[in-house]
């Protein structure tokens, strides 16, 4: 079965990372476009990932993974290579409504990351449910190239109307009409 495309408000949820090396660095480039109530949990830290970790003041505890870790999470990520560790972290939080990832394994996942391209208020993902992440990875490399830089500019513009105009059929027509000519004007048919 395929994965629910979702977009989730991750204000107010804590997130716990579990690895430090370069696909736990991966996930918390992602994830610190999202939130900042991030804690790492890693015996070791690579550089790029203590950057993140410090550069975002996030909370590292720099030791192994210890059962019962998970509580107080909304979501787990677990990235390391540790396939047994992977499976006793996602089998400790059924029961609960903690949501797991598990890198590269989806036997051990309630969710799974897209590959997204975000420009201002536009978030667009890409997905091929676990299947090739290469191409998922592929497809947003040409998506970005195509959405102008603009376009974050363009979304507050509309943002504004919206607030300021009333709600009906000439407000629908007005904004149809803006998005139609920005289109035009920014995008090759």
């Amino acid at each position: 079965m395929s994965f629910f495309p979702m977009y989730m408000d991750m204000q107010n949820l804590k997130v716990l990372v579990v690895g430090g090396g370069y696909i736990a660095t991966e996930k918390l480039e992602k994830l610190v476009d999202f939130t900042k109530e991030i804690t790492v949990i890693a015996l070791r830290v690579e550089d790029e990932a203590k950057s993140l970790i410090d550069e975002n003041t996030l909370t590292l505890h720099q030791r192994a993974y210890n059962a019962g870790d998970i509580q107080g999470f909304d979501i787990v990520i677990v990235a390391t290579d540790t396939v047994e560790l992977h499976k006793a972290i996602y089998e400790e939080s059924r029961g609960s409504r903690i949501l797991v990832n598990s890198v590269d394994n989806t036997d051990y996942c309630d969710f799974i990351f897209p590959s997204y391209v975000q420009k201002g208020d536009l978030t667009i993902a890409f997905s091929t449910g676990g299947a090739s992440p290469a191409f998922a990875k592929q497809i947003r490399r040409h998506f970005e190239k195509i959405i102008p830089d603009s376009v974050g500019e363009f979304l507050q513009k509309m943002k504004s109307l919206r607030s300021e105009m009333p709600k009906g059929k000439e407000r629908m027509k007005y904004f149809d009409e803006l998005v139609e000519t920005y289109f035009k004007k920014n995008f090759k048919s």
